[in-house]
């Protein structure tokens, strides 16, 4: 393993980095090389190794193992995706008990759309009139409703009339039910063309 000793510790203590590991047969991890500073470059080097190597975040551990930590990358994810779970209706989940898969349901949905790059729509905060995908746990349907909702001035001020209104909702939740139907989730339509869609499990 080609380890660079300036970088593994730093006044004593062992830094964090990314490292590449492959399982040893036996379900566990053995580490391969690193550390490297970022993931593009541990990817880089994942791609030019023989075997399945592949990218871990964590900090060596005296015995020659991998303590694994959350990278800097998901750290800043989960904040994000927290700030998304945060636009939700402050009452969401107030049906739900804390075991109720609905819940979970809605942070999967909520993490599927955020991750390709659809902001949920911030009904109460300042970007209101921005719109974004709305998602709404429906027990009575043992499922998550998803739509779309347009900027302001294509749903409420209708600048560009009733039909471009119409049609790009109805674009915008096929492209929405697209994405969570691609992501292995069962879903079915709400009503008409521009309605949403039920979002659940799939079996």
């Amino acid at each position: 393993m080609a380890l660079r000793s300036s970088e593994i510790r730093v006044d004593g203590q062992a830094r964090l980095g990314w490292w590449l590991v492959v399982d040893d047969g036996q379900g566990r991890d053995r580490l391969v090389d690193g550390p490297f500073p970022d993931r593009s470059e541990a990817a880089w080097a994942a791609s030019m190794h023989a075997g399945d190597a592949r990218p871990v975040y964590g900090v060596l551990r005296p015995d020659g193992g991998l303590h694994r930590r959350p990278s800097p990358q998901e750290l800043a994810w989960l904040g994000h995706l927290g700030d998304q779970l945060d636009r939700l209706p402050a009452d969401w989940d107030a049906e739900l008990t804390d075991e109720d898969p609905l819940a979970t349901l809605v942070v999967e949905v909520t993490a599927a759309l955020t991750e390709a790059g659809l902001p949920l729509w911030d009904a109460a905060g300042d970007g209101a009139a921005l719109g974004g995908a709305c998602v709404s746990a429906e027990p009575a349907l043992d499922g998550v409703v998803v739509g779309w909702r347009q900027h302001d001035r294509m749903s409420v001020e209708q600048v560009h009339g009733l039909v471009a209104d119409i049609s790009v909702q109805a674009v915008m939740n096929r492209a929405l039910a697209d994405v969570l139907w691609l992501r292995g989730l069962d879903v079915t339509p709400l009503g008409e063309e521009a309605g949403g869609h039920v979002v659940r499990y799939a079996e």
